[in-house]
Order: C-alpha cells, then sequence, then structure tokens
C-alpha cells in the first residue's frame, strides 16, 4: 500500500489561516500558531460585531427621529406613541430617512401622530 503524505492538506490549511490573518500586526500575520489563535478570535469578534451593529445602526435612527421631532415640540415617545394610535405603520429607519430627505413630508407625519393623540385624550 502507498503511503500518504499530509504536507499538501497541511500547506493548504495554514495557507487558508495566513490570507485571513493578512494586515494583522508582527507574528500574527505570518507564523501558524499565532495567526490561527488570531484568527479564530476575530471571527469570533466579527460574529459579535455584525449583530451589535444593528442595535447601534437602530439607536442611530432613534436619535435622528428624536432630533427631528423635538424641533416641532414634541419627543419620540410621544411621537411614536401617536404613529401607533393613527394607525401608521413605518418603521424607524424609513421615519428617519424621511426626516433627513423630505421634512416637508415629516412634517404630515407629526402632525398625523398629534392628532391622534388630541382624539386619544
Amino acid at each position: 500500500m502507498a503511503r500518504v503524505k499530509r504536507g499538501v492538506t497541511s500547506h493548504a490549511k495554514h495557507k487558508k489561516v495566513l490570507k485571513a490573518a493578512k494586515g494583522f500586526y508582527g507574528r500574527r500575520k505570518n507564523t501558524i500558531r499565532t495567526a490561527k489563535a488570531a484568527v479564530d478570535r476575530s471571527m469570533q469578534y466579527a460574529t459579535r460585531d455584525r449583530r451589535a451593529k444593528k442595535r447601534t445602526i437602530r439607536a442611530l435612527w432613534i436619535q435622528r427621529l428624536n432630533a427631528a421631532v423635538r424641533e416641532h415640540g414634541m419627543n419620540y415617545s410621544t411621537f411614536m406613541g401617536g404613529l401607533i394610535k393613527a394607525g401608521i405603520e413605518v418603521n424607524r429607519k424609513v421615519l428617519s430617512d424621511i426626516a433627513i430627505r423630505e421634512p416637508a413630508a415629516f412634517v404630515t407625519f407629526i402632525e398625523q401622530a398629534k392628532a391622534a393623540l388630541k382624539v386619544a385624550a
């Protein structure tokens, strides 16, 4: 039976790790043992931060909405409550985009929210 040499697969695995470690600082980019540890850790950070990014972006939309609504004498929570009572189902991403790009259209949302709050009160 022929002998199996494993150099080819090991080399391919090492190349894959070192390619992922490209741009790292010091030995982390060219020594397989440290590069493997650094790449594994970087993948964990990437997974964690993809989830954290969603939270951060939502917080940014809410901050933008709060700033836009405060110019018209309301705050974010009463504005969103008014939209819910008015039956308007527009998500925060679209609302913040409208507030930035089309302020005149955003004012209609604010007026509808104010009207719904007056009717409920």
